[in-house]
């Protein structure tokens, strides 16, 4: 019986191990997208990829998510960050805790997200984030107050 039990616990993950091929590949993706590589990050997603911002409507394939990506980051001189506190995974899924920040212009807008990506055959086949509204909202006010009062603007979180 402790034989088993040895067994099992040899099998178990190295804590110690280095991150996982898909945890490496959305770190990798989240890079892209830092870097408005729109066209790098969408060859990381499948063809028939799933991107659902909870709450919103799922927008479904790659050539959709490229679309979005990009009209996202050129509307008004927009820019991306993106600051991960927390990245693990189970297997193929990948899970993030992270603080999104979307720029116009002098429009700061900085909220927590947290993210799940499902990795197939090296590629990302499902985005979802969740996020709270409430935060979205105070993320929203403290970034017009930011853009008339620059003392007010949320400063990137410190990690």
């Amino acid at each position: 019986m402790a034989e088993v039990a040895s067994d099992v616990v040899s099998e178990q993950v190295d804590p110690t191990e280095s991150h996982s091929p898909p945890m490496l590949l959305v770190e990798r993706f989240l890079d892209l997208l830092r870097a408005k590589d729109i066209e790098g990050a969408a060859e990381l997603l499948a063809v028939d990829v799933e991107y659902a911002n909870v709450g919103l409507p799922t927008v479904h394939g790659r050539k959709r998510v490229r679309w979005v990506l990009r009209a996202a980051l050129r509307w008004a001189g927009a820019g991306f960050e993106v600051y991960v506190h927390t990245i693990s995974a189970n297997g193929s899924s990948v899970l993030t805790e992270r603080t999104d920040v979307l720029k116009f212009r002098r429009l700061r807008l900085q909220f927590w997200v947290c993210g799940r990506f499902d990795v197939r055959d090296g590629q990302i086949v499902l985005w979802r984030d969740y996020f709270d509204q409430v935060n979205i909202a105070a993320a929203t006010v403290r970034g017009l107050l930011g853009t008339v009062f620059p003392a007010a603007r949320a400063k990137p979180p410190t990690t």
